[in-house]
């Protein structure tokens, strides 16, 4: 059985008029995980697409140890178009999990978590934090703002001491079995499906 091939290959001549495409792609297929109504467009037409509908929430990660779930995240705000993400700490994290999809969203470095409080504020935007924490509310029940920033801990110890100071909540996701935690990528697809489920237009 041939492996399946993602994507198109040349399109045929002549090509449409349409600035969005790429005359590259046009030329040579479009092979990118994108969905099919982006195929042989600019990566720059597509990202002016998508900034014409993004949602309200936004997605924050702390990156102290260079967290390897932070690509994760990244690739879960793209999925349910969240509306930038933020990291926390470190400025270097590794992409390879976000499967180039950083590319179609504004990722923001705070190097403190006091700076990105501070941005927070000034957007007038909540923080809540997601993680087990002794009186998190659970989520399962939680209405969730229309506007706000999820914010998630590193892998290991969660949420640090001083993000917690800043969330206006925190919630914790449903467990069953033996383990302690989920992984923040995890975590992620979760919440962020979560206020999907309460605010998007399906």
């Amino acid at each position: 059985m041939p492996d399946h091939e993602v994507g198109v290959g040349p399109h045929p001549k002549p090509w449409p008029d349409d600035a969005r495409l790429d005359r590259e792609l046009l030329q040579h297929g479009d092979r990118r995980n994108v969905l099919d109504e982006y195929r042989y467009w600019t990566r720059e037409a597509i990202v002016a697409d998508l900034d014409k509908r993004r949602h309200g929430f936004h997605v924050a990660i702390e990156n102290w140890q260079h967290d390897f779930n932070i690509g994760t995240v990244v690739r879960n705000a793209n999925a349910f178009l969240a509306a930038e993400v933020h990291i926390i700490g470190k400025r270097r994290w590794n992409r390879r999990g976000a499967m180039v999809t950083d590319r179609y969203l504004q990722v923001r470095h705070h190097p403190t978590v006091a700076e990105f409080a501070a941005w927070a504020d000034d957007e007038g935007l909540p923080v809540l934090g997601v993680d087990i924490l002794p009186g998190s509310i659970p989520l399962e029940g939680a209405q969730l703002p229309e506007r706000c920033v999820l914010v998630f801990g590193q892998e290991g110890p969660g949420l640090s001491p001083d993000m917690q100071r800043h969330c206006v909540a925190v919630y914790s996701i449903a467990q069953f079995g033996s383990t302690r935690s989920i992984n923040a990528g995890v975590a992620s697809g979760i919440a962020m499906h979560t206020w999907i489920r309460q605010h998007a237009s399906i």
